[in-house]
């Protein structure tokens, strides 16, 4: 009695909590993770990221201003050696004179500009980039799916689990009411006490197994909760039942639906091929001239007393360069990283064929697990159905003098052993449709 106190405080607890806790469909819970898991915003900064990488490589061929100020104090100024006849005509044939050349001290300040007039590489670099944040966007949606199947299954276990719960209720209620009945016909004499004693090993053994439910719903609710990255600490409820979800009507072999872009994976090699070969003519395009333009603007003064810096005149001085750069011998270099370029590119589209072998057989696979699926639940519902009908005539017979006790004892198991079996096939035909919809791509679509 204390045992099954406890247990009723639990449930009581339990109800309490669900009162409280925030309701969730499974359409509610995908969204909710879809905000809130790390997986999925860790992606959309990758996004973010991209488009910054953009932004720096526009960047490149805007102009670039740079200025400079500097002072310099010459401790030794360098001599330059000159003839000595320059300054005595008298002097020996040969003869030289070590020159002080400058002045102690000496400042400048400049401005220069550069602007690129025209790089092969930078306008395929920024197509790349472009390329690139689509690769992120693929990227942000293959999160979402995977997300949004851990989710779904997550979500369905629980809907399984209540199912259950409900059933093994209605078993502890069922196997109380004979036992009750059991116990006042054994103290009329009619029944012995083995049989009650039977009937309460039952009776217990059952209870347990509730229990032992109760505690892999609550871990199935933290799984949830992980999954969808709900916290921890605060209560969650579903909104939806096992009724809700149309399996006996799903569509296996959608037709005119499915094409290999509606996977994310295919998608994704696609914009990998579109890199691949944009990097491959970005190599070619080295063999192509740069043309740049250079502009530059200063002042500049010189003085042998560092105080006289200030005061001297400031000359200013400009220049305005355009630039041809013609690559001619690089040791081949450009040749061979082209060589491994198209090397990675013919990979990317060889990989073609094994993808598309590997989603139809993902395809094909799916729909048959699914279809074995709904076949072994329609015949462990059926044998489920069975077992209830001969529990209820042996519990008949049994009242009307008629059977045994191990008769009834052996339908309740029949009827244990049939339910676990009916919700293990349940299960199992939930995930399958799951993977179906995932291997035909319309499990989650942004």
């Amino acid at each position: 009695m204390i045992r099954l106190r406890k247990f009723y405080v639990g449930l009581c607890l339990l109800s309490s909590l669900a009162a409280t806790a925030q309701t969730f469909s499974l359409k509610q819970a995908v969204d909710y993770a879809i905000v809130h898991q790390v997986q999925v915003k860790n992606s959309q900064i990758d996004l973010q990221n991209a488009s910054a990488k953009i932004s720096e490589i526009k960047a490149m061929g805007l102009p670039q201003v740079n200025g400079s100020l500097a002072l310099t104090n010459n401790i030794v100024l360098q001599r330059m050696f000159i003839p000595a006849k320059i300054f005595n005509p008298a002097a020996a044939e040969g003869e030289l004179i070590a020159a002080k050349f400058g002045v102690e001290n000496s400042g400048y300040a400049n401005v220069t500009m550069s602007q690129l007039v025209f790089d092969g590489t930078y306008l395929l670099g920024l197509k790349a980039s472009a390329v690139y944040k689509d690769l992120a966007v693929k990227s942000v949606s293959q999160s979402k799916q995977q997300v949004a199947e851990n989710v779904t299954k997550a979500y369905y276990g629980i809907l399984v689990n209540e199912k259950r719960l409900g059933l093994l209720r209605l078993n502890v209620a069922r196997l109380d009411t004979l036992l009750k009945e059991t116990r006042a016909l054994n103290k009329q004499g009619f029944v012995e006490k083995i049989d009650v004693q039977r009937l309460d090993v039952q009776a217990n053994n059952l209870r347990t197994e509730l229990e032992n439910v109760l505690r892999l719903q609550e871990l199935s609710l933290t799984l949830l909760k992980f999954q969808m990255a709900y916290p921890m600490e605060e209560p969650i409820r579903l909104s939806e039942t096992l009724d809700q979800v149309e399996l006996s009507t799903f569509n296996l072999n959608p037709k005119g639906d499915f094409t290999y872009a509606n996977r994310i994976e295919y998608s994704i090699l696609q914009t990998q091929e579109n890199l691949a070969e944009l990097d491959l003519k970005s190599i070619k395009a080295g063999y192509l001239p740069r043309l740049l333009l250079n502009a530059n603007y200063g002042y500049n003064a010189g003085a042998n007393a560092f105080g006289d810096l200030m005061t001297k005149q400031w000359f200013d001085n400009s220049a305005i360069t355009v630039s041809l750069q013609i690559p001619i011998f690089d040791g081949y270099a450009k040749k061979y990283k082209a060589v491994q370029s198209e090397n990675n590119l013919q990979k990317v589209r060889q990989s073609y064929n094994l993808l598309k072998s590997s989603i139809d057989m993902q395809r094909s696979q799916a729909s048959i697990t699914l279809k074995n699926a709904l076949e072994s639940m329609k015949e462990q519902k059926s044998n489920l159905d069975l077992a209830n009908e001969i529990s209820r005539v042996t519990r008949v017979k049994y009242q009307n003098g008629v059977g045994s006790n191990l008769e009834v004892l052996n339908a309740e198991s029949s009827i244990k052993e049939s339910q676990a079996n009916y919700f293990t096939a349940l299960y199992n035909a939930l995930i399958a449709k799951v993977e179906v919809e995932k291997a035909n791509g319309t499990l989650y679509i942004d």
